[in-house]
């Protein structure tokens, strides 16, 4: 693959990203249409029912798509869905070659988008910038490939890694840049998940804000008009419906209860839904099996110390985002998680892929080091 061939990639890699908010349950993807070294059209999915990037690229480059080279995020879809198949589009236009960053791993596509055009007589290449495309729609992926969502635990904390007073105070730990940062994880996410625990001790509401988003106009209208679902798992239906979070929108609760409070939730405009678990604690593993079955790529985990270790112990995280204040909360305060441990050899090993300024505190993302 030749340098010019990674420059265009990445400027259509820049243009998936502006889906960041809005695609679910649809990929992220970017398209650029080339002639003779200059772009000629471009373009990126925003929402799932409309048109792919392929097909904004296409009508902006017009005639001059005939004999282009196009660079696309992801494999070119080759089936009918709720659009017509990409692969098709570029045939029709004439282009010339077709670049891909990655094969797309939904079944119905799997290689047959690049092999259709390949048939049509199209120079195909697949593997250009594949990991960032990759880390771009690592939900879309997963889903596709393990039926599980991609599970994000967000955990704010103090220096000495404490999350609230003894008292259950947490209010605020981390500054308004952190915050903001949050509302962002919260737009990206298919769905917001809290516990019963926090829902309880702060009231709440787990909406996104969109004046603290700070994505510009066209980015925050898309990020409104498909806000994330929101989760509560409350496995004894501790909370009452009188609490906030209730009352800003619909919302999904997955219990071990009786099925008999179905139709008091529904009444308020809310579903429950019943999954298996033991002790009044809802099996985590198959809510997330059943939330992926509904379409749900990425799954952003807002909880106290007990849900979040929970995740944890059962090898459900993917990544952690952990806002670290500048402050010390005591040895009586909360711990980060709940995750009892006897020794060394059993504590969880993390990579740390990043870590930056956030305002006045700090954000690291890290990911569990998985066993070869």
């Amino acid at each position: 693959m030749s340098e010019r061939d990674h420059l265009f990639m990445a400027r259509a890699l820049k243009l998936a990203r502006k889906g960041l908010y809005s695609t679910h349950p649809n990929p992220r993807v970017g398209c650029v249409i080339v002639q003779d070294g200059r772009i000629v059209g471009e373009g990126w999915h925003a929402r799932a029912g409309e048109p792919h990037a392929e097909v904004h690229a296409l009508r902006q480059a017009g005639d001059k798509a005939r004999g282009a080279t196009a660079y696309v995020t992801l494999e070119p879809c080759s089936h009918h869905g709720r659009t017509p198949p990409c692969a098709d589009g570029l045939i029709a236009a004439g282009v010339g070659r077709v670049v891909a960053a990655m094969q797309d791993p939904n079944p119905q596509v799997a290689g047959n988008g690049l092999r259709r055009l390949a048939e049509a007589g199209i120079a195909v290449s697949c593997g250009v910038l594949e990991s960032e495309a990759r880390a771009l729609n690592a939900g879309f992926i997963k889903r596709m490939e393990h039926g599980l969502p991609f599970v994000r635990v967000k955990l704010a904390m103090s220096l000495d890694g404490r999350t609230a007073m003894a008292s259950g105070e947490s209010q605020w730990i981390t500054g308004p840049s952190a915050r903001a940062e949050v509302q962002r994880l919260r737009a990206q996410a298919s769905v917001v998940l809290s516990g019963a625990d926090t829902l309880l001790a702060d009231d709440a509401r787990l909406t996104v804000r969109p004046d603290e988003l700070g994505l510009g106009a066209e980015l925050t209208a898309l990020a409104q008009r498909r806000p994330p679902l929101r989760v509560l798992v409350d496995g004894r239906l501790r909370v009452p419906l009188s609490k906030a979070f209730f009352q800003v929108g619909p919302a999904l609760v997955a219990t071990c209860a009786a099925a008999t409070a179905r139709d008091r939730y529904l009444a308020e405009g809310h579903e429950l839904l019943a999954v298996p678990g033991s002790n009044g604690h809802v099996d985590l593993r198959k809510l997330l099996l059943e939330l992926a079955a509904r379409g749900v790529n990425e799954v952003l985990v807002e909880a106290g110390p007990r849900l979040a270790g929970a995740f944890a112990r059962a090898g459900l995280v993917d990544e952690y985002r952990i806002f670290m204040a500048p402050k010390l909360l005591g040895s009586s305060a909360r711990p980060l998680l709940e995750l009892p441990l006897n020794r060394m050899a059993e504590a969880p090993q993390l990579k740390i892929l990043d870590i930056r300024a956030v305002g006045d505190d700090w954000q690291v993302t890290a990911v569990p080091e998985r066993l070869p």
